[in-house]
């Protein structure tokens, strides 16, 4: 599983490379009448993305890590409620009593 995930953010690595490499040309953003921010597309782009995703991946994580924690109370509560083995060793059953049998005498 975990090459399965290196591969994932391998591949997302060399498409962030690709999109920068091929929008790279500058451009303006104005944030109000007389304030205007030249920059490269791609960072832009990339920074915009990681606004919306840091966030939800935040939220994802809190989320996780609440239903884990609820998860395990029922857990413990749920072994907490079951009862134990009975620790009384069942009573030895008696043993069978043996009748000696009469010595046979030899016939002459």
């Amino acid at each position: 599983m975990q090459i399965l995930r290196t591969i994932l953010w391998v591949v997302i690595a060399v498409l962030i490379v690709l999109f920068a490499v091929n929008n790279w040309q500058p451009v303006e953003v104005r944030i109000w009448q007389t304030l205007i921010l030249e920059t490269k597309l791609a960072p832009l782009a990339i920074v915009a993305f990681l606004l919306g995703l840091v966030p939800m991946w935040l939220f994802h994580r809190a989320a996780r890590w609440r239903w884990k924690r609820r998860i395990a109370q029922l857990e413990s509560s749920l072994t907490d409620r079951t009862p134990a083995p009975p620790l009384v060793a069942p009573a030895p059953t008696p043993a069978p009593e043996v009748t000696p049998t009469p010595a046979v005498e030899p016939l002459p």
